[in-house]
């Protein structure tokens, strides 16, 4: 990979690039007081010149502890070959650490004023002031999402969701967390019609069948009498008599003895 930055300008030196990105974009890795130093050289010595976007990722258990701060920019022109294709888009991704001991960082917007909405949204996000801020409407740091009065940094590893404080996460909230309650398996039926794939299917020559399962906890029944076989006839006319004696009589009726 060549070294977007080294090379190119008298203080090129001083801002070497430290690695690349997943996709290959390149990452600078600056100290916090060279910041706008660093973004300045960018844009007027590499001709990064389009800005794209400003964000910070929170770091605590970095050395120091802190959020990485991170600007991606782009060069608006793709100068190529006299004659040939233009050359694909040069990107960076430009990247400081800011201490939680001490979380302010000079602002870009005298660099970049499009960067004003993005520091917003950190300084909201994750607690980091920048100072000498002006998006020129003379107003300091302010929310851009969040509602007047809240209080917190959202996107911190450290801040508590309120909806996990309130009531039990309904699913897991990291990993192995909610292995002690989960709630036990139903048992899994299969729908009316469907056969069972341990009793059918393919099975190897000269195996036995295996049992059919049982359909139901008892003897088929048909439209016979409750409780009578499958297959029985089912009795009609009088009703046999009451066991242990003969049917009490009814009150106009006399008895045989009398």
């Amino acid at each position: 990979m060549t070294d977007p930055v080294a090379g190119r300008g008298p203080d090129a030196a001083a801002f070497p690039s430290t690695g690349a990105d997943a996709a290959g974009t390149p990452v600078v890795d600056v100290p916090a007081g060279q910041w706008v130093e660093a973004a300045r050289h960018v844009r007027d010595t590499l001709g990064m010149d389009f800005f794209d976007w400003l964000s910070a990722v929170d770091i605590p258990d970095g050395d120091p502890p802190g959020a990485d701060v991170v600007v991606h920019v782009a060069s608006s022109s793709r100068p190529g070959p006299p004659g040939g294709a233009p050359a694909g888009v040069r990107r960076l991704l430009l990247r400081t650490r800011v201490a939680d001991a001490d979380p302010h960082l000079p602002s870009l917007t005298s660099v970049w004023p499009g960067a004003a909405w993005h520091e917003r949204e950190t300084f909201e996000m994750f607690g980091i002031t920048f100072d000498g801020f002006d998006d020129g409407s003379g107003d300091w740091l302010r929310p851009l999402l969040l509602p007047d009065g809240f209080e917190g940094t959202p996107l911190r590893k450290a801040f508590v969701l309120a909806a996990r404080a309130s009531k039990p996460w309904p699913g897991a909230k990291e990993p192995g967390e909610s292995d002690a309650h989960a709630a036990p398996g139903r048992r899994k039926t299969l729908p009316p019609g469907v056969p069972d794939t341990a009793a059918w299917g393919p099975r190897d020559p000269g195996a036995p069948p295996p049992d059919p399962a049982p359909t139901s906890s008892g003897p088929a029944r048909t439209g016979g009498e409750r409780g009578a076989p499958a297959g029985a006839p089912r009795r009609t006319g009088a009703r046999s008599p009451r066991r242990g004696g003969a049917r009490p009589l009814r009150r106009d009726e006399e008895s045989p003895d009398a």
